[in-house]
């Protein structure tokens, strides 16, 4: 059990307490908490450095990125005192100033992929992508069942989409692309797919009613998430009971590049990571399997996972 008077003493400073009202809404990096409290990097990497020794929050590395969030697992005591401390100030002007700008932050994580989507509506398909292989494509067309209703989830153009249309009873397209669901609906017009319809939408608040569908994809869409286990949780909630859920994705890599180039989020996943992302949604029968590697560097590997419900 933490020592509450250390932790009093931890909250006792005023940006701190700051600090932690921010990440009780959002995991952010030094440099988002940077820009937020317009604050010079040592100065908050000092704060920080205080309350991970106090265990109210932790760390992780995102390639060359570290990210912090409050620690859920501190003592019941610890946390009490932490959200009091939280809820003092809530209606000050510092804290609403903080909130503005945490929103303007997360809009501005939110446009960056927007754009990058935008820009390549149209050629996703004729340009080079991570972990976009015919290999990976062909494991994934082994658990198609025909003639089911199905939920591409962050689907692009929806390039296996449209391969699925062709005998599955329903696929619907989600995607938060306006380009990318224009071309993919002009796609579907133009191939004659009458049972293949695309929705503007967040993977994480998918725009299709719970228990509709009987498999739910998300191809090369989770690293693109702000948070996947939320998008993972999504999927459960649309499915149908027995429903199948069959994940592509990137395996843990450290190429930075990465976020410039295909505007990704994360880094890939470890196989234990996705394996906890389903098992926390309520998925069972889990399997996560590593089904390709690329032969060219950065050597991008691909991961396979699925869930039934």
């Amino acid at each position: 059990m933490a020592d509450s008077w250390e932790t009093l003493k931890l909250l006792a400073d005023s940006t701190r307490v700051r600090i932690l009202s921010l990440l009780t809404r959002e995991e952010l990096s030094v440099a988002e908490l940077q820009e937020i409290l317009d604050m010079g990097q040592s100065r908050i990497s000092s704060h920080l450095g205080l309350l991970r020794q106090g265990e109210l929050v932790h760390d992780r590395r995102e390639g060359k990125k570290t990210f912090y969030a409050i620690n859920r697992n501190f003592d019941a005591q610890g946390v009490a005192l932490m959200q009091a401390a939280c809820n003092s100030v809530e209606g000050t002007e510092a804290i609403a100033a903080d909130v503005a700008n945490l929103n303007r932050i997360l809009e501005k994580r939110k446009q960056q992929s927007e754009q990058y989507f935008n820009s390549v509506a149209g050629r996703l398909g004729k340009n080079y992508c991570p972990g976009r292989s015919w290999e990976a494509i062909g494991h994934f067309l082994l658990h198609l069942t025909p003639k089911i209703r199905i939920a591409d989830l962050g689907a692009g153009e929806g390039l296996i989409s449209q391969l699925l249309a062709r005998r599955a009873e329903q696929v619907i397209c989600v995607d938060n692309s306006p380009r990318m669901v224009e071309f993919g609906s002009d796609l579907a017009a133009k191939n004659g797919f009458s049972n293949l319809r695309y929705e503007l939408g967040d993977i994480e608040a998918v725009p299709l009613k719970a228990k509709s569908v009987d498999l739910a994809l998300l191809s090369q869409a989770l690293h693109h998430a702000q948070h996947p286990q939320a998008a993972v949780a999504e999927a459960y909630r649309i499915l149908k009971p027995g429903g199948q859920v069959i994940i592509i994705d990137l395996l843990e890599h450290q190429f930075e590049k990465a976020r410039e180039l295909y505007a990704d989020v994360w880094l890939g996943f470890s196989e234990n990571a996705l394996y906890q992302f389903l098992k926390s949604a309520g998925f069972r029968k889990i399997e996560v399997n590593l089904v390709a590697r690329e032969s060219e560097a950065p050597n991008f590997q691909t991961v396979l996972a699925s869930g039934v419900k």
